[in-house]
């Protein structure tokens, strides 16, 4: 438990009398938006499970997670917790390891064996889902819940898109992803795996789908033309990382040089040292600072032995020779060639210079428009030009990751059910962001972060077991209650004991309090207070 300095209320009143003038503002109960609800791409609410895991309410804490995000265990192993970033607890000491928690409510609901609700009376519309990744199985197990019947299909021979056949085991389990699909299924979604969508008009007339959301990831890999003799071995990340998935382990030599600065190039130099590469060098032709992998992702491949060149890029490849051009960066930051080159060795080269969606099934769908990169445009309901036609996750500019392709697939199935109801979606006014300048903070004392447990790096490299391990219930309960409940009154009574008028009244738990403006003289020593901005002070009208 963390220890909490619970101390009464300053006295803010400095002594001044309260009695006189005329009052010119007044105390009001707000509700402010939570910075990690804010951040999350998911659009979780964040703090309100947080709370009911504080509470030991861990069931009624997974139900409020999965309203929005049907893969908990999966996005708290995965996602790159924006949610933490905009955290205003960084600003104390550290950030509440929010994803820690969420993968401790996704493993508990597995071992316990909780279930989603079940769906309301049928609809008798059916939707096509085209892909099986983290949005299309979003918007599948919205749909569903919302009484539609949802059909996926996809290309691959078993669902989950790149999280299955582009993050390694090492990072997501099967076992875990798999239980996490099949409560999708268990909802009555059907999922048809091996099956290419090559002709989407003609799927969705012979199919009788009322509406289509398209959600195939990007599982094409970017090329670039590298001088080689036959000697040299280049593959490409992606197809390197689905043959490892799929439980081969390809001839890759001693040293292996991967291309790229993302976190697929971070994935595939990681596994080449687990497939008993001694030597794995990223080459990446920008700076620490502008790699788009994420800092954390480069931490532990430096960690588990990889090597990586910055300002490097690759011109030539004579196995076991490979060339590199030194870089530097010109006035505007763009790297540019230096005419000094660098030998190397490496037995094999791995390209991740990024990927792109396969669009060519939507090609011949009249309305369909695509930008310049060959994504699809849609409108702000995520649909596209054809009336009924759906698209989302890497499949529209966005940015590229699991937890993005779980928010598109909760929006896209709001938007798609009010559309097969002829309805449309009322977008709801957002409340003010709660910021930390803002806040009061003296009620809570220090507290660091639980460290989630991990596997040291010799030990990793030997294996594809789970680097990191979840939280205890004593670890979660801490995390939790190192919220400070940022914007949202959660009742600590300061302001009941702190107002010299007697002009607060408790109203019981969970009900929150009010203010008798007949007793109130506007002095603000509450909102003064009150340790996380759920009062403001507004101006009285004449």
């Amino acid at each position: 438990m963390i220890p909490r300095d619970i101390t009464p209320a300053p006295d803010l009143s400095h002594g001044r009398s309260l009695a006189g003038p005329v009052r010119s503002r007044r105390p009001v109960y707000v509700d402010l938006l939570p910075p990690c609800n804010v951040a999350c791409p998911a659009g979780e609410n964040i703090q309100a499970w947080l709370a009911h895991v504080e509470a030991g309410h861990h069931e009624q804490a997974w139900h409020a997670l999965v309203a929005d995000n049907p893969l908990p265990a999966i996005l708290g192993r995965i996602c790159y917790h924006p949610c933490e970033s905009g955290c205003n607890r960084a600003e104390l000491d550290s950030t509440v390891s929010i994803r820690a928690v969420e993968r401790f409510l996704g493993d508990l609901a597995l071992e316990r064996g909780w279930e989603f609700a079940s769906p309301p009376a049928r609809s008798g519309k059916r939707v096509l889902v085209v892909g099986s990744g983290p949005s299309g199985l979003s918007a599948a197990y919205h749909l569903a819940r919302r009484g539609h019947d949802v059909e996926i299909r996809d290309a691959g021979d078993e669902p989950g898109g790149m999280m299955r056949y582009g993050i390694p085991a090492y990072r997501l389990p099967r076992e875990v992803l798999d239980a996490e699909l099949q409560r999708i299924e268990a909802l009555g979604v059907r999922i048809v795996g091996g099956h290419r969508v090559e002709d989407l008009a003609a799927e969705r007339h012979e199919g009788g789908f009322d509406a289509v959301f398209a959600a195939v990831g990007a599982h094409l890999s970017k090329r670039v033309d590298i001088p080689a003799r036959d000697a040299g071995r280049i593959v490409d990340a992606l197809s390197f990382l689905r043959s490892v998935a799929s439980g081969e382990r390809p001839a890759i030599g001693r040293r292996v040089a991967v291309y790229g600065g993302g976190n697929t190039a971070m994935d595939a130099a990681r596994t080449a040292r687990r497939l008993g590469a001694d030597d794995a060098l990223i080459v990446y032709r920008r700076t620490r600072a502008q790699m788009p992998a994420h800092e954390q992702e480069a931490e532990d491949a430096e960690r588990e032995g990889v090597r990586i060149n910055w300002l490097r890029t690759i011109t030539a490849f004579d196995g076991p020779n490979l060339t590199v051009e030194a870089m530097e960066l010109d006035e505007n930051g763009f790297p540019r060639p230096t005419g000094r080159y660098e030998d190397l060795a490496a037995d094999t080269v791995i390209l991740a210079l990024g990927q792109d969606t396969d669009t060519a099934f939507l090609r011949a769908v009249p309305g369909v428009e695509f930008a310049d990169d060959g994504t699809i445009v849609v409108s702000s309901s995520m649909m596209t030009g054809c009336p009924g036609v759906f698209a989302g996750g890497d499949m529209v500019p966005t940015e590229r990751t699991v937890t993005v392709g779980v928010g598109h697939g909760k929006k896209a199935a709001l938007h798609i059910d009010a559309w097969l109801r002829g309805a449309t979606v009322q977008e709801a006014s957002k409340h003010e962001a709660a910021a930390f300048d803002g806040l009061h903070l003296w009620y809570f004392g220090d507290a660091s972060q639980r460290r989630q447990p991990e596997l040291p790096p010799d030990e990793r490299i030997t294996n594809f077991a789970e680097v990191l391990g979840g939280l205890s219930v004593e670890g979660a309960a801490y995390e939790a209650q190192r919220c400070l409940s940022c914007g949202n009154c959660f009742e600590c009574d300061g302001c009941l004991g702190a107002c010299p008028e007697d002009a607060v009244i408790k109203l019981g738990v969970g009900q929150r309090y009010r203010f008798d403006y007949d007793r109130c003289t506007g002095c603000g020593t509450c909102f003064e207070q009150c340790p996380v901005h759920a009062i403001e002070m507004v101006a009285e009208d004449r």
